[in-house]
């Protein structure tokens, strides 16, 4: 067998590897608080977050789950919060696209973390960036009160959400909440601040005191259904439209009232009949190397993911460590741009390293976002990036204001934008390729992502000098030995933080996904903004 062959080999089996890991971290995660808290929600006559959630879609249509990783590996101390205790994502109902939000009454009877609230505002970020109508399925006993500090008073904190409520109503953005289950204190605001709420009978209940709170506060005796049940809030109060005797006939009504809901303003961007890719998506476990240290076919890999015959290059004799090419993603037009990670040679003979991002490159994709923008053409960004190129020949060339002029291209861009991070994605490259302060509307990581402000030898490297310096400073010596010991601890803590599943945790990226997924997500992504007719663009503002 050929060396490339087993290369190959040994790239798909890596990535399937991954792949079957992140998998089985899917299916951990998808259980919440465990087979016992499922037993418990279903013995009180209400579905799961996520049965919910696949009774509201369309039949034998997927939901583009995002923020599954939310939490992951964080508040172990509390027992772990698994999803964030919310489920979200995007999914089709009666016809429609969707955010659809769910909290997990499993975990920790559906308490908000401060991770939960981050995600419930992404979730509303991107119903508001792409003028998507946004279910809310509410069952949550409230803000998690040992945290309640990180949770509570910032400007990104519990009281954004509310106020996102009162900015979508005013955008004209469509808002249906059923609860169905508690709903307490700020919380209740949530549901009645939307345009329409349902309530199930029996086992919804909505108020801004429950009863032992309010015995506390006034001295008065009443039970939960008295207080806020579903007769008292949709027959006295009139605080919630409609009363649902259960869960299933909740659905159906949101489902209901979702197709009859008249059609907006599109964006209009281009889209025409999908050509399968000239190279199947499985593909890209062979293409990209395990480890993603080694040179790779960067064309090879745009090729398992955009339509046949529709791939148009940019400047491809010009800047070559970025290639930025014209394509179709399951019909839809796009500007895909992309870090070369072939070593290139340049016409005057000098050896371009492939990941990096030289003074060429930068000017030329800085051009070709704002012929993007100037044809309004939505932006692709794959992601896989060591950082700018540095040294004296790069600094007396301009690389900083080449850099500058990218990362304003990126910044003034006001098509919609999608990042994948494939690999690598370091220091200031990640800004450049449209990381995730550059507002991507959605952000997505292959298991092979890694997210840092440099490579991980190379900042284990700096810390530990730094330590050592700090020791000498005090009187230290630290042998060999010692400095050995100290590089492989700080390699390994720092190496942690910077795998896809830290990122996912924190919601610094949307998803970690199946690379063979990846064109399925971008148009989704694509049909979803295409619902937000786009700002005027002036290209005035990063003229390069």
């Amino acid at each position: 067998m050929k060396k490339k062959d087993i290369e190959k080999n040994q790239n798909e089996d890596a990535m399937r590897l991954l792949i079957s890991k992140m998998k089985r971290k899917k299916d951990a995660i998808g259980m919440g608080g465990g087979k016992k808290k499922i037993e418990k929600q279903h013995r009180k006559n209400k579905l799961t977050a996520r049965e919910r959630v696949q009774e509201l879609i369309d039949p034998k249509t997927d939901f583009k789950e995002f923020g599954i990783f939310a939490g992951y590996g964080m508040y172990e101390e509390y027992g772990g919060c698994p999803a964030g205790g919310v489920i979200t994502g995007i999914g089709r109902v009666s016809g429609r696209l969707c955010v659809i939000v769910a909290n997990d009454a499993t975990v920790k009877a559906g308490a908000w973390f401060p991770i939960t609230g981050k995600k419930n505002l992404r979730a509303q970020e991107i119903a508001m960036e792409n003028r998507l109508p946004i279910i809310y399925l509410v069952d949550s006993a409230g803000v998690f009160l040992p945290l309640q500090d990180e949770i509570f008073p910032d400007k990104e904190h519990f009281g954004r959400i509310f106020r996102n409520n009162a900015v979508m109503s005013s955008r004209g953005i469509p808002q249906i909440a059923a609860i169905m289950g508690s709903c307490v204190a700020g919380g209740a605001y949530l549901p009645i601040m939307s345009d329409e709420a349902l309530i199930v009978d029996g086992t919804g209940s909505i108020f801004l005191a429950g009863p032992y709170l309010v015995k506390a506060a006034i001295g008065e005796d009443v039970d939960q259904e008295t207080l806020g049940g579903a007769t008292t809030q949709s027959e006295i109060s009139g605080v919630t439209d409609y009363k649902m005797p259960d869960d299933p006939t909740c659905l159906r009504t949101i489902r209901d009232l979702m197709s009859k809901m008249g059609s907006f303003e599109t964006a209009g961007f281009n889209r025409v009949d999908a050509k399968p890719p000239s190279r199947p998506a499985e593909d890209i476990y062979s293409i990209f190397p395990e480890g993603g240290a080694r040179p790779y076919p960067t064309n090879e890999l745009i090729k398992c993911i955009a339509d046949k015959d529709s791939i148009t290059y940019y400047k491809n004799g010009y800047g070559k460590t970025i290639l930025c090419a014209y394509a179709r993603i399951d019909g839809w037009s796009v500007g895909i741009v992309v870090n070369n990670r072939e070593i290139v040679k340049t016409k005057k003979g000098e050896m371009q390293f492939g990941g990096v991002i030289y003074s060429d490159s930068a000017d030329k994709a800085a051009r070709f976002i704002m012929n993007c923008n100037q044809k309004k053409i939505p932006l692709v960004f794959l992601h896989d990036v060591t950082g700018f190129m540095v040294g004296t020949r790069s600094e007396h060339g301009g690389i900083i204001k080449d850099g500058a002029k990218m990362v304003s291209a990126v910044s003034n861009s006001t098509v919609p934008k999608f990042t994948v991070i494939m690999g690598n994605s370091y220091g200031a490259g990640n800004y450049a390729m449209c990381g995730k302060a550059y507002d991507p509307r959605l952000i997505l990581a292959w298991p092979t992502a890694k997210i840092a402000v440099m490579g991980g030898q190379q900042a284990a490297k700096v810390l530990m000098q730094i330590q050592v310096a700090s020791m000498k400073a005090k009187g230290q010596d630290p042998d060999e030995k010692t400095q050995e010991e100290l590089l492989q601890k700080t390699s390994g803590r720092y190496e942690e933080q910077t795998k896809a599943y830290y990122a996912a945790s924190r919601l610094w990226v949307d998803e970690i996904i199946d690379p063979t997924t990846t064109r399925d997500w971008i148009s989704t992504g694509i049909e979803a903004a295409n619902h937000a007719p786009i700002e005027k663009f002036n290209p005035g503002v990063i003229q390069t």
